[in-house]
């Protein structure tokens, strides 16, 4: 896959840690053209261009897209990264209407705005590929940890169907990559943050994240490299017949095929 990229013009929002970080990386390395989005500039040097914006303002996406495409001139890629899980854990009557309007808004609208204002340049050129990161939450939802964001995905993982659905006639493929437990900053934040409540260690707070999901068969969190892995060959030439699919990356965490 050497090159496979190369004269590519590829977004990646929420690119400047984590597994978004990864993925602007590994997309560059193979010849693309990467922008990134995050809501303020890190303050160490960054190799691709970057425009800042907070993507659960409805206005950034449509701010975002003009100025890329005014900048490049097309796109061929959109990874749409940006997204956590902001909410308490603690289930149903820890949530507030603002707690699930939040998720909504950064786990699903953020992409919808994304693609809304990219896609027509995509459907000109009669190509390009969307990536919507998802969750293996979404399919195993953690009632304790997940519920909003959770529900949040699961509504992304439907609306990447249906867009893949409207948009292979036009050239254009969409899907959806699911991770499971990766080993990035707001991952370890979140861990640590369990074992502070509960008065335990981070391992033991691991440990019963590990219960919580049933089992994880390779016994460890995800480095962001292997999920940028999938997602480059994803936007590949090499993948150009895959569209409509969720592609889950957990470690074997979910127990059903």
């Amino acid at each position: 896959m050497a090159n496979s990229l190369e004269g590519k013009i590829a977004l990646v929002t929420g690119g400047t840690k984590g597994i978004g970080k990864a993925i602007a990386d590994k997309l560059s390395s193979l010849g693309a053209k990467v922008i990134i989005t995050a809501r303020t500039k890190p303050n160490e040097e960054i190799a691709h261009y970057f425009i800042a914006g907070d993507l659960i303002n409805p206005n950034t996406a449509q701010v975002i897209g003009e100025e890329l495409l005014e900048k490049f001139g097309k796109v061929d890629i959109v990874v749409n990264n940006a997204g956590a899980n902001t909410s308490p854990g603690g289930g149903y009557s820890s949530l507030t209407d603002e707690d699930w309007n939040n998720e909504i808004q950064l786990n699903l609208m953020s992409a919808v705005r994304v693609n809304k204002a990219l896609i027509p340049a995509m459907v000109a050129q009669k190509e390009g590929v969307i990536i919507n990161i998802s969750t293996g939450a979404a399919l195993q939802p953690l009632w304790k940890m997940t519920m909003s964001y959770s529900a949040s995905k699961a509504a992304l993982n439907a609306y990447t169907k249906a867009l893949a659905s409207e948009l292979g006639p036009h050239g254009i493929r969409v899907n959806a990559v699911s991770p499971g437990l990766v080993k990035t900053p707001l991952m370890e934040a979140f861990i640590e943050d369990i074992a502070k409540k509960s008065n335990v260690t981070f391992d033991e707070a691991f440990g019963s994240i590990k219960a919580e999901i049933g089992d994880l068969p390779l016994g460890r969190m995800a480095e962001p490299e292997e999920v940028a892995e999938l997602v480059s060959f994803l936007v590949s030439p090499e993948a150009k017949y895959i569209t409509g699919s969720n592609y889950r990356i957990d470690g074997g965490a979910i127990p059903t095929v």
